[in-house]
């Protein structure tokens, strides 16, 4: 268990400080049915207008695709950080084929011109 310690005090000290933050505020916080313009709708300082449920043009959508790529790329990356005689082949050519197939995907929608916007 004593290998372990320290891994158990960072568990503990790293939960204290991210929730501490979450419960300060509610000692403070008003009641906001004092408030009924706080309840409102806001958009832009106007009245909402319009359909909240309705469709958006599809052209919107590759650009939140476009953002996620990247998050994979750095996940899938970590494996190059070690030394490079800790890799074997076999690691070595897997992270190759990885960066192929990202490349590859990243051609396709820059040929598609998924990037570009009217």
């Amino acid at each position: 268990m004593s290998e372990f310690a320290p891994i158990c005090i960072y568990l503990v000290i790293s939960s204290l400080v991210s929730l501490i933050p979450l419960g300060v505020p509610f000692p403070f916080a008003s009641n906001s049915s004092t408030y009924p313009e706080k309840l409102s709708a806001y958009e832009c300082g106007s009245d909402p207008s319009g359909d909240v449920r309705s469709r958006f043009d599809i052209r919107f959508y590759p650009v939140p695709i476009l953002f996620i790529i990247p998050d994979p790329e750095v996940t899938f990356s970590f494996p190059w950080a070690v030394p490079p005689n800790k890799i074997d082949l076999f690691g070595s050519w897997s992270m190759m084929a990885f960066l192929l197939i990202l490349t590859t995907g990243s051609l396709y929608e820059w040929k598609r011109g998924a990037s570009d916007q009217e």
